[in-house]
């Protein structure tokens, strides 16, 4: 209990100071981290202090965070709203998404103005050979490669339903969304799911092919925000109802994702010309070199509470049970069972039991951690020669005394090997964090794949290989200072 009372502290201790603030959260696509800045943006101009929690990776991560208040308030669509989160009847009534949201303290605020809807689009050349014109034209053609992103293909709204609408039966592959463009250009798939307002689309000059049977419901853009968020807050936000239709959506990822420009210059410069805040020419104060260092110091809290933790569990539990065959056996199978599930599966599993953010995080990091830690220190101390053992109790060593300064000692250069290995797997496997919105150099690995950006996901990937770097050349100090030489 002790134990857990700790880990809560430190848990507690790497949380943002609470204060009046909003946290705006977005999801893991171009027009979401807009939308979700802009938001920001004119939060911040009205004096709001703003967190920014972006990149959680999928529609019901980010309602669970919203659910759950990690955030207050993020970009939605209402398509999204009726079919996936709320599951209702095809084309509900307002009043009755209201009142659903209303059951669960959510609000949406007025639609910003354009319709964000799914299309299904296809190569210029390969829709030309084939004559692809619509979507029921694709049933002819079982021999497509159908590539859509992961969301989409497990949607009620997306290819399940579509192909039923349709009479489809064809195989699909999941790909990230920001990759498939890129994918239909090199001729890796063929077909892939597309917004309709993505400014991808005049790049790589797509073909839309034509919803002939009127599958896809509107996805309005609008703001899904708590019901206890201030009431000046909602105000502010509700003067983006209206200011942006389909054509200008369109410009503004094209800005991003085409012209390669910074999402936070994006927003600012439509909010200045849309005459919404007040047109600034300075630096944006949440550059990159502090969101860098942000995004280490929180990948740093992630793997080091992550490792404290299972070294205060892993190492007692590994001096009590090494004598014993049995318990010895049983506890390494079981932490070997949590090793052997995929990360990301291990900390979508997180969700439902502690929600979203950096404590879910860390309890998944930390029982990755424990595997080496407990095989490293059992084996260690289940080597040590029996001979000193007599000998230690010949002396008129107790057990406690003999642990402390004769098998310990021992059995240490292991017992640092296994803790090496865990923080090299801890910071490895933190980098998926930022998908539950835990943060850290994940954040804009996943938000440069989201745009399609290497220069964004080597801002994550190159730290993160440092920080390995550099905890393996602490840990070869620590072992040169805690280790004599003839046991190194």
């Amino acid at each position: 209990m002790k134990q857990l009372a700790a880990f809560i502290l430190l848990c507690a201790l790497c949380l943002p100071a609470a204060g009046e603030r909003i946290v705006v959260g977005s999801k893991t696509f171009t027009e979401s981290y807009l939308l979700a800045e802009i938001m920001s943006q004119l939060l911040e101009a009205s004096g709001y202090e703003v967190e920014r929690k972006y990149g959680f990776g999928g529609t019901l991560v980010c309602y669970q965070a919203l659910v759950n208040g990690e955030i207050d308030v993020y970009p939605e669509y209402t398509g999204t709203i009726s079919e996936t989160i709320l599951h209702l009847d095809p084309n509900p009534s307002p009043a009755e998404v209201d009142a659903a949201l209303s059951a669960i303290g959510l609000q949406t605020l007025t639609p910003i103005g354009f319709n964000n809807t799914y299309a299904i689009a296809a190569g210029p050349e390969l829709a030309t050979r084939l004559g692809l014109q619509k979507i029921s034209d694709l049933g002819a053609h079982p021999q497509l490669r159908l590539g859509f992103s992961h969301e989409f293909r497990d949607r009620d709204d997306g290819w399940p339903g579509l192909a039923g609408a349709y009479g489809l039966n064809m195989p699909t592959r999941g790909i990230e969304h920001g990759l498939a463009y890129r994918a239909i250009a090199d001729g890796s798939i063929d077909i892939t799911d597309a917004y309709s307002t993505d400014g991808d689309i005049a790049r790589y000059q797509l073909v839309l092919l034509d919803d002939d049977r009127q599958f896809f419901p509107r996805y309005d853009a609008l703001a899904l925000a708590r019901r206890a968020l201030p009431s000046v807050a909602l105000t502010q936000l509700e003067r983006l109802a209206g200011q942006i239709d389909d054509a200008k959506m369109r410009q503004l990822n094209s800005s991003v994702v085409v012209e390669k420009k910074d999402i936070a210059v994006v927003a600012r410069t439509f909010l200045a010309t849309s005459g919404l805040v007040e047109n600034r020419t300075g630096a944006i104060a949440d550059n990159a070199w502090r969101r860098l260092l942000r995004n280490i110091v929180r990948h740093l809290q992630l793997t080091v509470i992550a490792l404290l933790l299972a070294c205060l569990v892993g190492v007692p539990v590994a001096i009590l049970i090494h004598r014993s065959t049995l318990a010895s056996g049983g506890v390494l199978y079981v932490a070997g069972l949590l090793q052997t599930i995929p990360s990301i599966a291990l900390l979508a599993l997180m969700i439902p039991l502690f929600g979203v953010g950096v404590f879910p995080a860390i309890i998944a990091l930390f029982l990755y951690s424990l595997l080496p830690i407990l095989r490293n220190t059992t084996t260690a101390l289940k080597s040590i020669d029996p001979v000193l053992r007599r000998v230690a109790t010949g002396m008129g060593l107790t057990t406690t005394q003999q642990v402390k300064h004769v098998i310990f000692p021992l059995a240490m250069p292991n017992v640092l090997a296994g803790i090496r290995t865990a923080a090299i797997i801890s910071i490895g496997t933190a980098t998926l964090a930022a998908f539950i919105g835990a943060g850290g150099l994940g954040e804009p690995i996943v938000t440069g794949l989201a745009l399609n950006d290497t220069n964004l996901i080597l801002q994550g990937a190159i730290p993160a290989a440092l920080l390995a770097l550099g905890t393996e050349i602490l840990f070869e100090l620590i072992e040169r200072r805690l280790i004599p030489a003839h046991l190194r």
